[in-house]
């Protein structure tokens, strides 16, 4: 992502393959390619496919339509969740001579397109680093005559979880919340700005390895309505589990094989200390313990929670 804009200076590719977990970047990515292309009468030169109306077939007779009053036509497929051998076996035969007058621009957030990189442009669309992320974020108030402190950029991050399509959204909100302040403070931050809830299992988890239980059960009486949030926390502990007894493994290998995003497996390795191999080998034994109950009866979600954050705190 960090390069599309230099490549796209010097060469239009006929297909680019978009692929990661943030949107942002995924928009981002199909504004600098339009511009790029100079794509007039997008009326005539544009077709979107999505799960509403894909299918290969269809998508490839697009790619052979000659633009209209335009050097280059767009063909976008995005947010497919299924695509089958035939369909990937054509697309890798339309690549091997593709339609040079066409861009077929695939936005894969499912990560359906994999086998495809090596035959187009690749452009990735993961979480970036937080130092790309403060630049943008900077940039981005002060284009709207705002300035924000380094503790706010922090906080606002790690509220968001890294991803920037929910920072633009607090920007939005952060930008108006006082027309007469120029500088964004952290309590601005803190007073305006909705927790991700992947983020608040991260802190509800490093406030239970501290043995803070004060602070674990005011975030847990924050969070206890959403119905996410009792799987989101067993899922975090099971991975704590399994990173812990895979050191020898990179945050790739164990992303791939627990079915998460690296950026994931980066935070959470950051927690492991807090517990040790025998402390995440009991919560993992906890974990199927509540599962169990909850599934035959014994317990309610609700209940469960509590109880879950109970005895890790204590375990």
């Amino acid at each position: 992502m960090k390069t599309l804009k230099t490549r796209l200076k010097s060469r239009i590719e006929p297909c680019y393959l978009v692929s990661g977990d943030d949107y942002y970047l995924f928009d981002k990515a199909l504004s600098m390619i339009t511009k790029a292309m100079d794509l007039q009468l997008e009326d005539f030169n544009k077709s979107v496919f999505d799960d509403d109306n894909f299918a290969m077939q269809t998508v490839l007779n697009a790619c052979e339509i000659l633009p209209m009053g335009s050097n280059k036509r767009l063909v976008i497929v995005k947010n497919i969740t299924k695509i089958n051998e035939n369909d990937k076996n054509l697309l890798e035969n339309y690549l091997k001579n593709p339609c040079k007058s066409t861009v077929l621009l695939i936005l894969d957030f499912n990560n359906k397109f994999a086998s495809i990189q090596k035959l187009c442009e690749f452009v990735d669309a993961k979480r970036m680093d937080k130092s790309i992320a403060r630049s943008i974020v900077v940039n981005d108030l002060a284009k709207r005559g705002k300035q924000i402190s380094a503790e706010a950029v922090e906080v606002l991050l790690d509220y968001c979880n890294g991803y920037l399509t929910n920072v633009m959204n607090e920007i939005d909100k952060l930008v108006f919340y006082d027309m007469h302040e120029s500088l964004v403070t952290k309590k601005t931050v803190e007073t305006v700005v909705n927790k991700n809830v992947e983020f608040a299992v991260f802190e509800l988890t490093e406030a239970l390895g501290k043995r803070n239980l004060d602070k674990a059960l005011n975030l847990l009486s924050q969070m206890e309505k959403d119905p996410s949030t009792l799987g989101l926390i067993t899922n975090h502990f099971r991975r704590l589990f399994f990173i812990a007894i895979s050191a020898d493994m990179s945050n790739g290998e164990l992303a791939s094989l627990l079915g998460v995003k690296e950026y994931a497996i980066l935070k959470q390795r950051e927690q492991v200390g807090n517990f040790s191999k025998m402390q995440l080998k009991k919560i993992y034994s906890l974990l199927e313990e509540v599962d169990y109950k909850i599934k035959s009866g014994q317990m309610l979600s609700l209940t469960a929670l509590y109880y879950l954050v109970f005895s890790i705190a204590y375990i």
